[in-house]
């Protein structure tokens, strides 16, 4: 279902991040969760994409599997690393006669160890250009839909690490948007109040379209660590901190302050009108799952 559709139907959308698994065995384990996820019914389900290849084969079985054989609607990531406007193009191809319907168009990261100049080997450097790209493909009626691919492009409630000047940051987006995004999805945060001026920024900055805010919860200290290694730039919270701290001897004490802390991020933005949610899940429906049932927001 095209996204615009998907926000004709939904008043908040709810969706979740995957991953493709590297091996099989957590092949196994992420299709053992599929089942979990579509009793909750979100609006779609997103798929992220390998930097420099190195899972890049796998996110196209992914989408495809869960397309087939699932009743969620897929949303593969596409990234600017390296990649020909061929390339692209038969990327497209193939999702457009698999029945997909979107796609998230993201300057990606480089693979580890590589030097920066890897976006200079590409025709997209960064991802306004890979927007204006699906644009084009949109625009020569390659897709079933006459709309062609609905694009979404990632937004940095708390500002991006490579581009410290906020205002700049702004400008990359709304060149983003003029490109043809259709929606902007939030890298994870952890305070509500950086989400909320950063809607207002982009008001002021004349960026219109839908907004959805990127959450995950925290489940372990390991895993709070690794979050500050993925989003980079991210603010945890004082009290947040505080009450991990506390508990951190205790994994399932940490588990359930991760928890409440992600439900009452989610309480507060329903009730001051988020246009979506959205899950990284980590491949893991525990989570959400729990979010899920205290809000009151599955859907059967």
């Amino acid at each position: 279902m095209h996204i615009g559709d998907v926000f004709a139907r939904d008043s908040t959308t709810f969706s979740f991040e995957f991953f493709p698994p590297k091996s099989d065995a957590g092949w196994d384990a992420l299709f053992g969760t599929i089942a979990d996820f579509e009793r909750l019914g979100p609006s779609f389900v997103s798929v992220t994409y390998g930097a420099g290849g190195s899972t890049r084969a796998r996110t196209h079985e992914l989408v495809e599997k869960l397309k087939s054989d699932t009743t969620l609607d897929p949303i593969p990531h596409l990234t600017c690393v390296g990649h020909r406007t061929a390339e692209v193009e038969d990327i497209l191809e193939r999702y457009a006669a698999a029945g997909v319907s979107n796609v998230l168009a993201l300057r990606g990261d480089s693979p580890r160890g590589a030097d920066p100049s890897v976006f200079e080997s590409g025709d997209f450097r960064y991802a306004c250009d890979l927007v204006t790209g699906v644009r084009r493909f949109n625009e020569r009626g390659r897709h079933p839909d006459r709309r062609g691919f609905g694009i979404g492009v990632a937004g940095f409630a708390e500002g991006h690490p490579q581009t410290p000047n906020t205002l700049v940051q702004l400008d990359h987006l709304k060149s983003k948007v003029d490109a043809g995004a259709d929606y902007i999805v939030t890298q994870l945060f952890f305070d509500n109040r950086s989400f909320f001026d950063f809607q207002e920024r982009c008001k002021l900055r004349g960026i219109h379209v839908p907004i959805i805010a990127g959450i995950m919860p925290v489940t372990s200290v390991e895993g709070l660590k690794r979050m500050a290694d993925l989003a980079a730039g991210a603010n945890f919270p004082a009290p947040l901190l505080k009450a991990i701290y506390r508990c951190q001897d205790d994994p399932a004490a940490v588990a359930r302050v991760g928890l409440h802390w992600a439900t009452e991020q989610c309480r507060d933005l329903l009730d001051r009108g988020v246009r979506g949610v959205h899950f990284y899940t980590l491949n893991k429906s525990d989570a959400t799952r729990k979010i899920y049932e205290t809000l009151g927001v599955r859907r059967t």
